[in-house]
Parts: structure tokens; C-alpha cells; sequence
């Protein structure tokens, strides 16, 4: 499906010229930085000097008082705490993070983090009976929580104290812990709201022990990018530097990882890397099986067994692919066969038995390929179902959620990923009113996919000096994406080579200029490609670091054949 190109914004020329002139940067870069928002020379130093130092005060977090005094009385008294924690990449590097800080301050800690499969996410009965057993008088919670009312108010009334660190959004009301520290509570004044919940976890250690933490933004890093935050404010400085910290991170496990990854250490990585090698593989155990693996090897203290958890959880990872694959293609198939676009603006589908662990990722896939909220929900032979939802750009699929609440057990997440707990009964009954709501809320342009362009260059702009520059702007994820350029009117230069994995390379031309162009995914486009008079081409610029050569190549996102 081809995509639309749309241009951000409209070229500021008087900003523009002020941070160019100010700044010492070309202009195409100054452009760049007022399409992501930034207004003033300072907002600009600080975007393109993330710095530790720029970090928000954690005292302003709602609670936060509240929370480390009773830390202190936990410590005082000799309490053991009990840390209850999320089965993905973010809540078990929150898990290992809080672990070690309070038992580097002398605290027994113990942890639970819950079976994806057997329990679900979030707080359950179970934390009751592991308290019990473990004479526990305070609990912490992170990356859950902020919606475990229930079971929070029966804790409190077994006299049991609760602190909640999460960064999902509450739902209806606050649960009666003894300090929330989330920055999506309505009654909230932190300016940053986008924090993982391994950031929230760092802000809470950071007033807990007047550190920056240098040495532990390794694991904050991972949890950041693995749950696809958004890349601006606090996480852009944490991040950019944790990616240093990671590249040479002391952590046993991590270094296993690293090294059964392929990836070069001590050298700064991309977030790339974390989300597409490091973070799958982390996240794979608890999705095939217990996270307590991921969670051992990032707290790993001798090599040999952080070697074999990182092998155990490559072999997760094989699997989880395996069975990603068949439900990609057995979801596809439904849809294709049930699914009316012109009547559903959101995909609801059900299968008997899918895996639990890859719903996420198979709605993600399908909701990049038709650019529809979709909601997948495995079928079993009880009556309540787990689904998996995930969204487009201009829809929420939380508030969608809140929508049809009367159909669904249990739900949480975010904008545009959510879990949900439905009855086989009320399937149909979600899928017809989730379809309702969006009716209401998406505009039909909404579903068509598009290209955002940052700005129309030509081709003698580009330039190995352009690059290096652009490289300022990473870390490159949510609310910071890689730059998108524009250039129309080329010709085709050489006959397009396909090479594997459906990849397109091939040269164009304005008649002064020539580069390469690499496209992945596109080559399908080739004949086409070869029969048509000219094309328009929105990429990125890169350096091809093929064989020690650094030459430039263009990786396109969209290819306008004319």
C-alpha cells in the first residue's frame, strides 16, 4: 500500500536563519529541530546536547516525599520488601534496577513477577499469599499498579503498606496505596508524562540516594526503548546517554547478550539495537515462558551462567518467531476472508489457541500493514480470553477502550498499545461497538498511511558533512523519528538490482548528481520502477559503510513513480 507524502510544517525562514546563525548548523538541521517542536536557541542547545544535568528534579513527582520516607522506615525497622514487577523488557529491568539500590542501602528485598500465560499482567491474588509467607509489610510496585484497586485495598487492609511506581494511565480513580508515583495522574504537576516505567523506577532511586545514576542507565536505556516511549524530553537525555553506558556496561549479562547478539562492544550503539536484537531477546522469555530468566541474567554475577541464560533466551526468541509467523499468517488469513474495511475501521479478530506471548507483536504487524487499529484475542476453552490491541497515529486506542469497558474483565495501556480480558460471549458485541466508537472519532483520512516529510532538498544539499550533523538528532524513535527528505524529479540511472529480503537498490539521477538508493522491502516495484519517465523519492540519507568504504545511499521510505 503506498503512501501519502505530508509535509510537517511550512518552512520558518526567520527561526530557521536564528538557530542556523546562533547554533553554527545548516539550515536544513535548523529546520529539522523546528519540526519536532523546538521554538528558541536554548530548546535547541538542549535537544542537541541531551545532558544529565537537565534532568527534572524527581522531588516534583507527586508522592515522592512520601515514598522515600517510608523507604527510610522500611530501613529503620529491618522490614523485608516485596518488589512486584511486569513480565516485559520494562518491568523487569524496573525489577532489577529497584532491587539493587535497596539492597545496596542493606534492604531484603525479595521479588514476583508474574506468568504472562498462567497469571496475566499485573497484581493478582497471588501477592497476598507471597506476603504472607515472607512476613511482607511493604510492597512496590513497578510498571503496575496505578489500576489494581481491589487488590491494593485488601493488601492495606491486611496491614499491609503499598507503593505504586507506574506510568500507565489510571483508569477510574486512584488505588488506596500509601504513595503513587505515576506521572499520568491527573493530580500530577510533573511536566514530563512519557517516562517508562523503568524511568519512573530511576526517578524514585534518584531521590532515594541524591545519585544520577550514571552506571545504572544501561538498564533504564533498555526498558526505554523496549517499550517504545516516546524519544523526546527526559527520554532523549536518557537514553543518548545510556546508549553510551550500555555499549560499555559491567553488567555480566548484558555483555553476555551483547556478545551472543553479535553486537561490537565499546562502541556507542543506536536504539536500533536494543529494539530490534537486544530488547526481542530479553522480552522472549516472558512471552514463551517465565521472565525470570531475563530478569537472572541482568542480575547475573558470574559469567558462566550469564552465558547459558543468554543462550536460553536466544532459543526463546527462535520460538517466539516461529510461532509469531504462524499466527501472522493465520490472523492475515481471517481478515482477508472476514474483515469488511469499509465497515470496520478497527480489525477485531479472534483465534482458538493463539499464543498469548506474540499477540502484541502479530497486532502490530497487521496494524502496520493495513493501518488499522487492530485487536487480537486468543480463543481457549474457558470463557475469558487474553487480546492484544495496538493503534494508528490519530486514534487511542485506550480511550476506545474505556469506550467498550462493559464488554471487557480487565484492560490497561496506553494510546496506542493495550491489553485487554474479554468473555468469548462479549466478542462480537466489543468488535460491533469498538466500530461504533471509531466511526465516531477517526476521520477517513486517518486510515490512509503516509510518509511525514521534514523538507523538499535537491540533491547537491546531500552531503557527508549533512550527515554527520543529522547524526546529532539521534537517538531516533517514537516523537523523534529519523528525518524524511524529499526530492522530485529524478531519473533512474541503472537498471534496480533486487537483492534479499525483498530489498531494491538502484541508482538515480537529476543529471548533475547521482547516488544510490537502497529499498528495503520494495522490490516489488521494479518493473515499474524501470517503465516509468521519472520518480519523486522521500528518504534518508546514509552512510554505507560496505567493506570500510564510506559512501552515501539513499534509503528511501516512499518511491513516487511518474
Amino acid at each position: 500500500m503506498q503512501r501519502i507524502i505530508k509535509n510537517i510544517i511550512q518552512l520558518n525562514a526567520q527561526l530557521q536563519n536564528e538557530l542556523s546563525r546562533e547554533l553554527g548548523i545548516s539550515k536544513i538541521l535548523a529546520q529539522i529541530l523546528i519540526n519536532r517542536g523546538i521554538g528558541s536557541v536554548r530548546e535547541a542547545e538542549v535537544f542537541l546536547k541531551p545532558n544529565l544535568t537537565n534532568l527534572l528534579p524527581s522531588w516534583q513527582l507527586r508522592d515522592m516525599e512520601v515514598a522515600v520516607q517510608r523507604i527510610a522506615k522500611a530501613k529503620r525497622q529491618r522490614e523485608k520488601i516485596l518488589i512486584f514487577g511486569d513480565y516485559d523488557v520494562d518491568g523487569v529491568t524496573s525489577v532489577a534496577l529497584l532491587e539493587t539500590h535497596l539492597r545496596r542501602m542493606g534492604i531484603e528485598t525479595v521479588h514476583y513477577i508474574p506468568h504472562r500465560i498462567k497469571e496475566g499482567y499485573g497484581l493478582n491474588d497471588n501477592v497476598i499469599n507471597v506476603a504472607k509467607d515472607n512476613d511482607i509489610k511493604l510492597i512496590v510496585t513497578v510498571d503496575c499498579g496505578i489500576n489494581s484497586l481491589s487488590i491494593i485495598d485488601s493488601l492495606r487492609r491486611m496491614n499491609i503498606d503499598v507503593i505504586v511506581t507506574d506510568h500507565h494511565e489510571p483508569q477510574e480513580g486512584l488505588p488506596p496505596a500509601n504513595a503513587i508515583i505515576n506521572p499520568k495522574r491527573h493530580d500530577c504537576s510533573y511536566p514530563f508524562k512519557d517516562l517508562s516505567g523503568v524511568g519512573v523506577v530511576y526517578k524514585f532511586i534518584q531521590a532515594l540516594t541524591d545519585d544520577v545514576m550514571w552506571e545504572d542507565l544501561d538498564l533504564v536505556t533498555l526498558g526505554t526503548i523496549a517499550d517504545s516511549v516516546a524519544l523526546n524530553g527526559e527520554n532523549r537525555i536518557i537514553v543518548r546517554e545510556g546508549l553510551k553506558r550500555l555499549s560499555y556496561s559491567c553488567r555480566l549479562g548484558i555483555q553476555a547478550l551483547m556478545e551472543l547478539s553479535g553486537i561490537n562492544k565499546n562502541k556507542t550503539l543506536g536504539a536500533s539495537v536494543v529494539s530490534y536484537i537486544l530488547g526481542p531477546r530479553l522480552n522472549a522469555s516472558g512471552r514463551m515462558d517465565t521472565a525470570e530468566i531475563a530478569l537472572r541474567l541482568l542480575l547475573s554475577r558470574s559469567v558462566s551462567e550469564a552465558q547459558d541464560l543468554a543462550k536460553a533466551l536466544n532459543s526463546h526468541n527462535r520460538n517466539r518467531q516461529k510461532i509469531e509467523e504462524a499466527v501472522f499468517r493465520e490472523a492475515k488469513s481471517i481478515i482477508d476472508k472476514e474483515v469488511n474495511f469499509k465497515e470496520h475501521r478497527v480489525i477485531v479478530i479472534s483465534g482458538r489457541d493463539w499464543h498469548p506471548g506474540v499477540l502484541g507483536i502479530v497486532a502490530s504487524r497487521l496494524t502496520e500493514k493495513f493501518y488499522r487499529p487492530t485487536v487480537l484475542i486468543s480463543e481457549n476453552e474457558y470463557t475469558y480470553c487474553r487480546g492484544s490491541a495496538r493503534s494508528i497515529k490519530d486514534f487511542s486506542i485506550f480511550d476506545a477502550l474505556v469506550y467498550c469497558q462493559k464488554y471487557l474483565e480487565n484492560f490497561g495501556g496506553h494510546k496506542y498499545a493495550a491489553g485487554l480480558i474479554i468473555s468469548k460471549d462479549n466478542i462480537d458485541d466489543f468488535r460491533r461497538d469498538i466500530n461504533h466508537f471509531a466511526q465516531q472519532v477517526i476521520l477517513t483520512e486517518s486510515l490512509l498511511p503516509y510518509v511525514e516529510v521534514d523538507m523538499e532538498i535537491s540533491l547537491s544539499d546531500i552531503s557527508k558533512d549533512l550527515i554527520c550533523e543529522l547524526r546529532n538528532l539521534e537517538p531516533f524513535g517514537p516523537a523523534n523519528p529519523e528525518p524524511v527528505f524529499y526530492i522530485r524529479n529524478l531519473t533512474l540511472r541503472s537498471e534496480p538490482q533486487v537483492l534479499s529480503r525483498d530489498t531494491l537498490k538502484f541508482w538515480v539521477t537529476d543529471s548533475r548528481f547521482t547516488y544510490p538508493v537502497i529499498g528495503f522491502g520494495l522490490a516489488s516495484l521494479k518493473q515499474r520502477l524501470i517503465e516509468a519517465d521519472s520518480l519523486d523519492l522521500a528518504f534518508y540519507p546514509e552512510l554505507d559503510n560496505w567493506q570500510d568504504r564510506q559512501d552515501i545511499i539513499l534509503e528511501a521510505k516512499e518511491i513516487i513513480l511518474k
